[in-house]
């Protein structure tokens, strides 16, 4: 049956565009399905602020009336200012294992790039940063999470034989919990605070957090800005995530360090138990019993945590901030039963986020991979 693409514009084509990734992976035991309604809040050109710097195109293949696949286009305008680039992302890509499927698919993104003066494609890729990234090329026996999807084996194969190339890795590590915080964390820790004026800060009640949300993400615009395909979020994009982020967030996984002088967050770690079980029995959907298994895994011990984000201004980077965080976190994971937690991506141009994990017993089980092309 031949295979025809359409452009996704519609409330009940871009279900489709979202829910064909979840049916797709139904029987895999290893993908963690995202929530339905996060997923079309971040395709709506009416609700992801991201719309402000970026324009995005959908598109579906279809063999009769099924669905067979989907990618999304994204010129992040911003970044192509920023990077004097003329770059288009490819993303949110999910198809069968069929030739004329991908090729069919790749060719409307590369198409349409053209048509809008592109000269590289990239990706997989989001919109911002906090989006998913990276097409996994080794780990396929290993359980995805929320903020890394899984793929089949078969999908970079595709984008090899199209012609695409490597553009960069990420790498993602089991960090394995000590018992005890080590030696030289707790020394250095204590020497950075005397040095540079430092203070950790925890919060008690989730209101408190709200007056420092705002420089947390100031922080994180100056952390990431030198990583590969960040962009500086604008105000109405950290406004969009510090609404949907500090609801779910656990007060005892937050930590701050702020400089003694001015209240400023120079470091922030901020991580959460892992939620790949309970949103594989949400199944996509938050209601109407989606939240019972999310709510669960919020709030009881856990053998794994996630790290989500974690970022230090560039002038105290290198310089044992990172320390600091740990020493705090640790007694946290260990009282909750933590085994070990999932670093999530990691660029592996990105020495000093890597080297914080020389005192730590570590595994490398997954690698994700940025391709691109010249069109």
């Amino acid at each position: 049956m031949e295979v025809e693409i359409k452009e996704a514009t519609t409330k009940k084509e871009l279900r489709k565009f979202v829910k064909f990734n979840i049916g797709l992976y139904k029987d895999c035991p290893y993908h963690v399905p995202g929530l339905i309604d996060e997923e079309l809040m971040t395709l709506s050109k009416d609700k992801n602020p991201a719309f402000e710097i970026a324009e995005a195109i959908y598109f579906l293949a279809y063999k009769g009336e099924k669905v067979v696949g989907r990618i999304a286009g994204i010129i992040n305008h911003r970044n192509n200012e920023t990077y004097h680039k003329k770059n288009v992302r490819f993303g949110f890509v999910d198809f069968i294992d069929d030739v004329e499927v991908v090729d069919k698919l790749f060719y409307a993104v590369e198409h349409w790039a053209k048509e809008k003066g592109m000269e590289v494609i990239h990706g997989p890729l989001g919109f911002t940063d906090l989006d998913h990234e990276g097409m996994l090329i080794e780990g396929f026996d290993q359980m995805g999470t929320m903020a890394a999807l899984y793929n089949y084996d078969y999908y970079p194969k595709h984008l090899v034989r199209m012609g695409y190339e490597k553009d960069l890795d990420w790498k993602e590590f089991k960090i394995f919990i000590p018992k005890e915080i080590p030696e030289k964390h707790m020394r250095i820790g204590e020497i950075v605070k005397k040095k540079y004026g430092l203070t950790i800060l925890k919060f008690k009640k989730r209101k408190d957090i709200w007056p420092y949300a705002q420089n947390i993400f100031d922080t994180l615009n100056k952390a990431y800005a030198h990583l590969y395909g960040f962009t500086k979020l604008t105000p109405k994009q950290i406004d969009y995530y510090v609404k949907m982020y500090i609801p779910i967030l656990r007060l005892d996984m937050i930590t701050l360090i702020l400089r003694e002088s001015d209240d400023a967050v120079v470091g922030f770690g901020i991580a959460l138990p892992n939620l790949s079980q309970a949103l594989r029995k949400a199944k996509g959907r938050f209601f109407p019993f989606g939240f019972i298994p999310l709510l669960k895994a919020l709030n009881t011990k856990t053998k794994v945590v996630d790290l989500y984000l974690i970022g230090v201004l560039p002038e105290y980077q290198n310089k044992g901030v990172n320390a600091l965080l740990f020493t705090d976190l640790i007694p946290v994971f260990n009282k909750l039963g933590v085994v070990y937690a999932e670093s999530n991506p990691e660029l592996e141009t990105n020495n000093a986020v890597q080297a914080q994990w020389d005192y730590f017993k570590i595994e490398h089980h997954k690698t994700r991979r940025a391709f691109s092309k010249q069109l």
